[in-house]
């Protein structure tokens, strides 16, 4: 199944990364950015059809399963990077941080669990799918960032990206408590 659509989706997530760094940066306009939230939306709906596609055409791998989660993990992180770099101010930088040290923190706490057999301890919970949607607005709208219809995107953007890092921090917490709940038995 390696060649599987779901798997195929993966892949294209991963390919994405290079082509949205590319249109965001040169040259750094606003055709640039629009083009940058585009393909990051995109990125962001393969991740959620990719699952989709998975369970219901019975197409889940081992690979996928291995896959999925750092092409997630790689474009959220080169976006906050991108954004937090254009925009060089603590107010953008410590959420960035926060979500990325989350990230970090849980996959290896996942990773840990799993070589000890309790794997299904820390799966993903429906906190984890809320953060999730929460991170991907935000970081589509820091993309585009220019008004849509007089709407302020880049605030909107900002403030769920503050969203985001208390889910992040809380469900990081959450899934802490049930590893060591776990090792309490």
């Amino acid at each position: 199944m390696t060649y599987s659509i779901p798997n195929l989706l993966t892949f294209l997530r991963i390919l994405i990364i290079p082509l949205l760094v590319f249109v965001y940066y040169f040259p750094p306009n606003v055709i640039g950015m629009r083009l940058a939230a585009l393909l990051f939306a995109i990125a962001a709906l393969t991740d959620w059809l990719d699952g989709y596609l998975a369970r219901k055409l019975n197409q889940t791998s081992k690979l996928g399963a291995f896959l999925d989660p750092i092409a997630d993990k790689l474009i959220v992180v080169t976006v906050l990077v991108m954004i937090a770099d254009e925009f060089g101010k603590l107010s953008i930088l410590i959420p960035a941080l926060i979500i990325i040290g989350r990230e970090i923190a849980v996959s290896g706490l996942r990773e840990w669990m799993s070589e000890l057999g309790y794997s299904g301890s820390v799966s993903v919970s429906m906190l984890g799918k809320i953060k999730t949607t929460a991170q991907m607005a935000s970081l589509f709208l820091l993309l585009y960032r220019y008004p849509i219809l007089g709407i302020p995107t880049f605030d909107i953007g900002v403030w769920l990206l503050y969203l985001a890092a208390a889910l992040t921090l809380w469900s990081m917490l959450l899934y802490f408590r049930r590893a060591i709940q776990v090792f309490g038995n």
